[in-house]
């Protein structure tokens, strides 16, 4: 069977796109060409219905064995095949279909300050035309609601950052030596250190990757009265220009995207008085990951914390040395590193 042997499973907004593209680049590595195939997220077809959006989202998953097979029959031979899946650290159940499958799977998590990455989140679907709603904090009001009605994972802003909660649903079924934590702050300001620590969890070459592109940027659109209506349009035709009705509702919401993302304004910053409000809201399941990992989390506690804003941009050239990450379970693939370079 071509199954994957190792997974990126989380989070969503935290540089996933970017890394699967880097780690596709190193010559023992093979991932998926389909980035996000969101196989293990279900046993059968995949849900109907949902919100904005959600009908070509669900189209999307490959659901069925011999299609998610054939995204690695092109692995060369010795090659490690890797797929890249970020609701899977969300989803319990998908982990324990992982392991029923691939019992000896090795999983990739990064995680990005929880409140920082619910407003990329909601950035990314106001500035797709899909969230109706334009204020950051009564959209993160609505996700219980929405969930309930059977939106997407994506939808939920401040449920996907709860990472505490995942982690240790996760370790029930998955022994903590076959998963590598990582934070995306360290993606972003040591790229090359990251890497290469991922490539000696992994037993490959390290060395190999030397930038990061960028990937997934997003920008942000103006809540004006254009924008708004050319967002009610793109929800209006993603409920229903599906099926035989796609080859006519594609090229239109083509259309509509390129005007809606004109402006190409750089992402709002997420305000202070939001980043106090929502902190009451992380704070116990941010206490549940350092009790979970044994790492210190609390600058996302801080509200004056500077949060990761800024979006991926192409890394520089290796350095001296080597920078460790703040992580718990990648101390001992430092050291190896470390051990091998002397």
């Amino acid at each position: 069977m071509a199954l994957p042997e190792f997974f990126v499973i989380g989070a969503p907004k935290a540089g996933t796109t970017a890394l699967h593209v880097a780690l596709a680049r190193h010559p023992r590595l093979f991932m998926s060409r389909v980035k996000e195939p969101k196989h293990f997220l279900t046993d059968g077809p995949p849900p109907t219905g949902g919100g904005p959006g959600d009908a070509k989202t669900f189209a999307e998953y490959v659901w069925r064995r011999r299609d998610y097979e054939r995204l690695f029959d092109a692995a060369p031979a010795g090659a490690l095949r890797g797929e890249s899946t970020p609701f899977y650290l969300h989803d319990h159940t998908a982990q324990r279909r992982i392991v029923e499958a691939v019992p000896g799977a090795r999983m990739i998590a990064l995680l990005r300050d929880p409140i920082d990455r619910a407003h990329s989140n909601w950035t990314h679907l106001w500035s797709a035309g899909l969230e109706p709603e334009g204020d950051f904090l009564r959209a993160c009001d609505l996700e219980r609601r929405r969930a309930a009605r059977g939106w997407a994972p994506f939808w939920r802003y401040l449920e996907l950052g709860r990472y505490g909660e995942q982690l240790q649903r996760l370790f029930e079924v998955v022994p903590r030596e076959q998963v590598l934590l990582l934070r995306y702050r360290d993606l972003r300001e040591a790229p090359v250190q990251t890497l290469d620590t991922i490539f000696d969890f992994l037993d490959v070459e390290t060395g190999a990757v030397t930038e990061i592109p960028a990937e997934n940027v997003t920008t942000h659109v103006t809540d004006s009265t254009r924008n708004r209506v050319i967002g009610a349009a793109l929800r209006a035709g993603s409920r229903v220009g599906h099926g035989r009705l796609r080859p006519a509702w594609t090229p239109v919401s083509e259309w509509l995207s390129r005007h809606l993302q004109r402006e190409q304004n750089l992402r709002r910053p997420l305000s202070p008085e939001h980043r106090a409000a929502l902190l009451p809201r992380v704070a116990e399941d941010v206490r549940l990951l350092e009790r979970v990992t044994g790492a210190d989390f609390g600058d996302w506690l801080d509200a004056g914390h500077a949060s990761q804003r800024s979006t991926l941009r192409l890394a520089g050239k290796i350095g001296t040395g080597y920078q460790s990450i703040d992580d718990p379970f990648g101390d001992r693939a430092a050291e190896r590193t470390r051990r091998r370079r002397a």
